[in-house]
C-alpha cells in the first residue's frame, strides 16, 4: 500500500506541474556551438558526396558514350577484313577486264572476246556499286599530294610538268572504308630531275 501511495503522490505532484515549469523542458545534450559545428560538418559531407556523385555520373556518361561509339564503329568497320579480301578480287577482275579489252579491239573479229569483255565490264561496274553502297571507295590519287596515311611510295618519277611531291602514277589502287584507309595506294611520286 505504501508503494501505491508513493506512486499516487508522485502522480499528483506531476499533475500540478505545468508545461511552463522549467524542470520539464527537455535538455539538449549538445550546446548551440556544437550543433553549428555538426551542421557545418554535415554540409561539407553533403557537398563532398554531391561532388562524388557528379563525377560518377560524368564517368558513367563517358563510358556510355565510348561504348556507343565502339558499337557504331563495330557496325561500320566490322566488314573491314572482308573488304580487304574483296579488294584483291576487284584488282584481279580489273586486270582481267583490261586484258580482255586489249584482245577485243575492233581489229579482232572474234565476237566471243567482245562479249566476255562486256560481261567483265558489267561485273566490275556492279562490284564498284556494291562497294559504294557499303562505304568502300577506291582512291584516285593521281595528281594529288602525297599523304603517308593514304599512300605508300614504291618509286620516284622525274617531275615532267608536275610539281615535286605530287603523285605521278599508281601501281596499285588504294581503298577507304567510310573514310578510313583499309589499303594504301602504291604510288610513284614526282621528284625534281637532277
Amino acid at each position: 500500500p505504501r508503494v501505491f501511495s508513493t506512486a499516487a503522490q508522485q502522480r499528483s505532484t506531476g499533475d500540478e506541474c505545468g508545461p511552463e515549469d522549467p524542470h520539464d523542458e527537455p535538455k539538449h545534450p549538445l550546446s548551440d556551438c556544437a550543433i553549428k559545428h555538426k551542421a557545418i560538418k554535415l554540409e561539407e559531407q553533403v557537398q563532398d558526396l554531391t561532388e562524388r556523385y557528379r563525377k560518377a555520373l560524368a564517368d558513367s556518361e563517358n563510358v556510355r558514350r565510348r561504348t556507343q561509339k565502339f558499337v557504331e564503329d563495330a557496325k561500320l568497320f566490322g566488314i573491314q577484313s572482308f573488304c580487304r579480301d574483296l579488294v584483291e578480287v576487284a584488282d584481279i577482275l580489273e586486270k582481267t577486264t583490261e586484258s580482255a579489252a586489249e584482245e577485243a579491239e575492233p581489229s579482232n573479229p572474234n565476237p566471243t572476246l567482245k562479249k566476255i569483255y562486256e560481261g567483265l565490264s558489267l561485273i566490275e561496274a556492279k562490284l564498284q556499286s556494291v562497294f559504294a553502297k557499303h562505304g568502300l571507295q577506291k582512291m584516285n590519287p593521281v595528281g594529288g599530294k602525297y599523304d603517308p596515311y593514304d599512300h605508300e611510295i614504291v618509286c620516284h618519277v622525274p617531275a615532267e610538268g608536275m610539281q615535286p611531291g605530287t603523285i605521278a602514277l599508281v601501281t596499285q589502287d588504294g581503298y577507304k572504308l567510310h573514310g578510313r584507309t583499309i589499303r594504301h595506294a602504291l604510288v610513284g611520286v614526282a621528284v625534281e630531275s637532277q
